[in-house]
């Protein structure tokens, strides 16, 4: 079994995911296979080397980060942390990542993107490694009873 994490970085700002690579590539045991500026990129490249991990923006052109986290979960259940400036603790759309299947999730500040990714991150190769460790075989087995039950609630 191969003990390196494999990770794909999802969002729209170049510098957040090259800052991010380089914190995860530096870090022993991840590799990041791939960066992708929206979810239609990310699938595309996902089809030929699918990652283990994924960090997950949630504003980003073409697709949201939630429908591509429903529609990821729904055909393949992987684990993805959403890192976003829109995720506060108790925000609404944090509480839709969690439902829709992240399993972390990781406040982006508005200003200081770059100060604060590199000092955060520890809490971020930490989250990569406990999102690698996560079970998900239960949601494929659940996929297709109840999938998107009240999700249009609200919305």
């Amino acid at each position: 079994m191969n003990a390196t994490i494999r990770v794909l970085v999802v969002d729209d700002s170049a510098v957040v995911r090259q800052v991010m690579s380089e914190i995860l590539s530096a870090a022993p045991g991840i590799e990041v296979v791939g960066t992708a500026s929206d979810p239609i990129f990310a699938m595309a490249k996902m089809r030929r080397d699918w990652p283990d991990v994924i960090t997950l923006d949630v504003e980003m052109p073409r697709m949201d980060g939630i429908s591509f986290l429903r529609q990821l979960m729904a055909e393949r259940p992987t684990p993805v942390i959403v890192c976003s400036t829109l995720t506060s603790r108790g925000a609404e759309t944090t509480m839709q990542a969690l439902a829709a299947g992240a399993v972390s999730i990781i406040a982006k500040p508005t200003l200081g993107l770059k100060g604060f990714l590199n000092d955060s991150a520890q809490e971020l190769v930490a989250a990569v490694r406990a999102a690698a460790r996560a079970n998900l075989r239960a949601l494929r087995a659940g996929a297709g009873a109840g999938a998107g039950a009240g999700a249009g609630a609200g919305a």
